[in-house]
């Protein structure tokens, strides 16, 4: 009598990212999004709402500091709505790259027992962030009624920038996933990182301000690309392409290298935890 077997093999050539399997295990995959929407508010007070009352401290904070304080100059923007444009992506970006980064190292206890893709692991804290930031796009929506924002055909691009929302943290979290069951340093290393990256886009400034000489290489900071795109959609003033397009080469960059490093590693995981 034969006994039917399951034979496992790692993906050969550069087949990055096996689509049909990830479609095979769908179902975990929702189970695993679900189960991080409902664990992140489990037992709080205020639930969801903490989704928008995290950013809404950060944002009354930057316009009394930044806006009242040191005045800083926003191209003529309210500070209040000039922040609350820029501070809901950066929120979602800075939680799924925190998460993401940590996600393996979280699900170790799992990694040796069952086989399904592992890339499932970084992806989950990405799609499941994404609740928060719908919430919190009701800021967004807020601001502009105060300020009495009309909408522009530049909002057919907010769909754009949404996604270039979501690859960043994707490419970030790829990589440090990956690094992380190995160097637990990353854990450390992100409190800092993420903190510093805040600095590095036109969050508290405008990316007006950012010397002509420099400003290409500024624009390869997909971050830029993601907060500027974002005002752009939703004040209705010109999308920046030239600090969009390198965005968008250094976001897929950044997805392409990480797929590529987290499959090189991918066969080594349960073996350094």
């Amino acid at each position: 009598m034969n006994d039917d077997k399951i034979i496992i093999e790692p993906t050969s050539g550069w087949k990055m990212l096996d689509f049909s399997e990830l479609a095979d295990y769908r179902d975990l995959f929702y189970f695993l999004v679900w189960r991080d929407i409902k664990v992140l508010y489990a037992q709080t007070i205020l639930g969801l709402a903490w989704a928008i009352l995290n950013p809404t401290i950060q944002i009354l904070i930057f316009t009394l500091i930044f806006g009242r304080v040191a005045k800083i100059a926003t191209d003529g923007i309210p500070y209040l709505l000039f922040s609350t444009v820029a501070i809901v992506p950066w929120t979602y970006m800075s939680n799924a790259m925190n998460s993401a980064s940590q996600s393996l190292v979280g699900g170790q206890h799992i990694l040796g027992k069952i086989y399904f893709p592992r890339v499932i692991f970084p992806l989950t804290p990405i799609l499941a962030k994404l609740v928060d930031f719908a919430i919190s796009f009701l800021l967004i929506f807020a601001a502009m009624i105060y300020f009495k924002i009309p909408l522009t055909w530049n909002i057919v691009y907010l769909p754009l920038f949404i996604g270039l929302m979501i690859l960043v943290p994707t490419g970030v979290g790829l990589w440090l996933s990956a690094l992380a069951i190995r160097f637990r340093d990353v854990k450390f290393a992100m409190t800092f990182a993420v903190r510093m990256l805040m600095y590095t886009a036109p969050i508290v400034y405008t990316a007006s301000a950012i010397p002509d000489d420099v400003r290409f290489w500024y624009s390869l900071n997909p971050l830029v690309a993601v907060i500027e795109g974002f005002r752009a959609t939703v004040l209705g003033y010109p999308i920046p392409w030239e600090f969009v397009v390198p965005g968008v080469v250094t976001s897929v960059l950044l997805v392409v290298t990480g797929l590529i490093y987290f499959r090189r590693l991918e066969k080594v995981f349960v073996d350094v935890i």
